[in-house]
């Protein structure tokens, strides 16, 4: 049950992403562009939680690389934010 949650957390972001990119090349709207970099950088921890958990459950633990693909969107996010409110 678990491995269909993380495969459907990991299609869900993206599939954001890939949605805010197109809504971003149809308007050209800058905080649509910084928030489908955001969901990458989701995306991509949440696809690195799937290989860490289920494709390779015996390897290390991972999760400070994808806490930092995390972060970095949220990063993204956050400058997108303030370049829009000036």
């Amino acid at each position: 049950m678990a491995e269909l949650i993380f495969v459907l957390c990991a299609a869900t972001s993206i599939a954001c992403a890939l949605l805010l990119f197109r809504g971003y090349r149809k308007s050209r709207s800058a905080l649509l562009l910084w928030s489908s970099l955001c969901f990458i950088g989701l995306a991509l921890n949440n696809v690195l939680l799937l290989v860490d958990r289920v494709l390779l459950p015996t390897e290390p633990d991972h999760a400070i690389l994808r806490s930092g693909f995390a972060l970095v969107g949220l990063m993204l996010l956050l400058v997108g934010l303030v370049q829009e409110s000036k």
